[in-house]
Parts: structure tokens; C-alpha cells; sequence
């Protein structure tokens, strides 16, 4: 017979009151699955990963009945982790980015330069974007030979839903686009003359069944809390999907990839969790195909400058990649004078002579297209 727990027990385990307990009991949230034969709650080994599961998400700053819809969904419990770990590393991107911003004030302090109190209330209203997003564009640009293979897989659509939009990068001029961008900070830069821009999450748009001829996202999915829950959103107001992104899932390219093979480790384990490449494909019915990135690409994401190394020394290129915010500055600051010093050495240059004679490399990017 399954072991039960009292309710005592749980809560002690679980560092909560028995009266929160019996509220979660009251309200259907986390109900026990056997009473004693005094009439006191028990708890199974399920009921516990429930209550699990209810409590970080608590944590994390969802309300009751948020937490009710997100427990009740009928994934199996990997996935609940996955889900979980995902807005935790969302979470500490946050924190992190928070704690970077505090450490330039104090170094701005204590050369005597007093910070705005804009800049210091945007220290706590930031999202990661509007931290990494100052930078964007003066090194994230359109690459016409990437936007080419975008513009030519979106077919003949003529409105377009651009999701996780940013600034405005990729979105087609002759087609009627809609943006969808959550980052007040990437709003605000978007050119004039720009697509119009609505505030809203990609596992949320605001938009009817079948809006649009299409719907398309570049270099961003990675930053979506749910990316599977987001894609199956494309498909529900699109007809047609294309998502420029990457296989996380593919270690090939990473150890191809000299910068996360020798210099930031760290970057595998940002992967941990990420949906695989057949979970995206499937989430818009999809297929996935290859994208080599040119050796002198216009856009600076983390990949584009593999033949140009010097490239990521620059303060302003790396500000305007998530990665190095999300592996924290220890990380950053170790990968950076190691290349430093190896570039200055001549030892970089051995080891990578053969990337001077490619064009183009296979660093695991793909285009999604259902």
C-alpha cells in the first residue's frame, strides 16, 4: 500500500503552515487523496509533487489561480520541470541583470557620478531585453542573406505577425506587418515608420484564429518562458509559421563553434531543458532547415562573428547578446581575457587556421517552416 504523509509532515517538509494546507485543500488546489481514520489529510507521493510544483511557482510570483491552470495541465511531470527550470532561468536573468546594473551604479558612485533616478528606477522595472536591449541597434541588424531565406519562406503572405519583434529586424517591407514585442525598451526603439507594435507575450496573443497569412519570429524563442506553448500560438492565428532559431539539442555544432567549445562552457548549460528540435517542429507542424551563417554577417548574434574574433572583446557586441548576461559576469570575464590573451598570442589563429578558408559555417541555426 502507497505511504502517505500527514499533513503535519508535508508541512514541515515543505516549510509551509498546516493552515496554508488546508486553504490549498479548501480551494481544489492540492486536494489529499486519503483521510486517516481520524479524519486528518494524507498525502501521496503525488500529491506531494503537486504541491511541489504549486509552491515554486508561488515563489515565483504567480497567483492562485494562475498556478491552478498551469498544475492542472496534462503534461508528464518532465515537462512541468522543464517548464519550471525555464522561468527560474528567466528569473535569475533577471536577478542577474539587476545585479550587473547595481554594480556599474557603484562604480558610477564612486567616482563621484550620481546615476538619474530614471536610471536607477530602471534597475527594478527591467526584463532582461530592456537591459541587453540598449545595444541592439548598433549591432543587431538585418543579414540580407538570412532575411532573404525568411522573406522567401513567408510565400506569397501579405499581412505578417511578427512575434518577439524587437526593434524591428527581419520584418519584410512589402507585407503588412503586425508586431508583437513584451520589452517596453525594445518598443521605444523601434524606427520610425515601423510596423505597429503590440505589448503582449507570444504564449498569449491577442489576436483572433487565422489573423494573419503568417506569422514569423527571429532570435527569440529562446527567450520565451513556454517556447512550445508560444509556437502552437503562431500556428493558431497564422496559416503559414517560419521561426528562424537554433537546435540546442545538436552538440555537434557547439564543439565546432570554437568560442563554446574552448572559452564559454557555460553555455551548455543554458540548453538544459530547452524543447528539442523535433518539439519545436511539431508545436507548428513544421519541418526544419539549415542556415549557414556568413562569415561577414551584418547581425551580431552570438554566432555571427566566428570568424572574427576580435569581435567579442567589444563590450557593446557582447550587451547585445543574452548569452553573456545569462552566464553571468564571473563567466564573462574569464572567456573574455582568455581570448584576449590568445588572440594577442597567436595561439587563437592556430588553432582555428581552417575557418579562414570558409565562407559560410554550419553553427546549428534553423529555420522552422510550417
Amino acid at each position: 500500500m502507497e505511504e502517505h504523509l500527514t499533513v503535519g509532515r508535508v508541512a514541515e517538509l515543505a516549510g509551509v503552515s498546516v493552515r496554508t494546507l488546508h486553504h490549498y485543500d479548501e480551494i481544489g488546489l492540492l486536494k489529499p487523496s486519503m483521510r486517516t481514520g481520524a479524519g486528518h489529510r494524507a498525502y501521496s507521493a503525488d500529491d506531494v509533487e503537486r504541491l511541489r510544483e504549486v509552491l515554486a511557482y508561488r515563489r515565483l510570483g504567480f497567483g492562485l489561480r494562475e498556478i491552478a491552470d498551469l498544475v492542472d495541465d496534462p503534461a508528464d511531470a518532465a515537462a512541468h520541470l522543464c517548464r519550471l527550470r525555464r522561468l527560474l532561468m528567466d528569473q535569475r536573468d533577471r536577478t542577474t541583470a539587476m545585479v550587473t546594473a547595481i554594480d556599474r551604479e557603484l562604480e558610477a558612485r564612486a567616482m563621484g557620478i550620481r546615476t538619474t533616478p530614471e536610471e536607477q528606477l530602471k534597475v527594478f522595472g527591467a526584463q532582461l531585453y530592456d537591459t541587453i536591449g540598449a545595444d541592439y541597434p548598433a549591432t543587431r541588424r538585418t543579414e540580407p542573406r538570412i532575411a532573404t531565406r525568411i522573406w522567401d519562406a513567408l510565400g506569397d503572405a501579405r499581412t505578417v505577425l511578427n512575434v518577439g519583434a524587437g526593434t524591428g529586424s527581419y520584418e519584410p517591407p512589402d507585407r503588412d506587418v503586425t508586431a508583437v514585442e513584451p520589452s517596453a525598451v525594445m518598443r521605444a526603439q523601434r524606427p520610425p515608420g515601423a510596423a505597429p507594435c503590440v505589448a503582449a507575450a507570444a504564449e498569449s496573443l491577442p489576436f483572433e484564429d487565422q489573423s494573419f497569412d503568417a506569422a514569423m519570429a527571429v532570435s527569440t524563442v529562446h527567450h520565451w518562458p513556454d517556447p512550445v506553448a508560444g509556437l502552437r500560438e503562431m500556428r493558431r492565428v497564422a496559416r503559414r509559421v517560419v521561426v528562424f532559431t537554433y537546435d540546442a539539442a545538436d552538440t555537434g555544432w557547439r564543439q565546432r563553434f570554437w568560442l563554446t567549445r574552448d572559452y564559454l562552457p557555460e553555455f551548455a548549460e543554458l540548453l538544459v531543458g530547452w524543447p528539442s528540435l523535433a518539439d519545436l517542429t511539431g508545436a507548428i507542424g513544421g519541418r526544419a532547415e539549415p542556415v549557414l551563417v556568413p562569415w561577414d554577417c551584418a547581425d551580431g548574434f552570438f554566432e555571427a562573428h566566428w570568424r572574427r574574433p576580435e569581435a567579442y572583446l567589444d563590450e557593446h557586441v557582447r550587451r547585445a547578446v543574452s548569452v553573456w548576461t545569462r552566464v553571468g559576469p564571473q563567466a564573462e570575464r574569464r572567456a573574455v581575457s582568455t581570448l584576449r590573451a590568445d588572440l594577442s598570442s597567436g595561439r587563437w589563429a592556430e588553432r582555428n587556421r581552417d575557418l579562414v578558408a570558409l565562407d559560410a559555417a554550419e553553427l546549428g541555426l534553423r529555420l522552422l517552416v510550417a
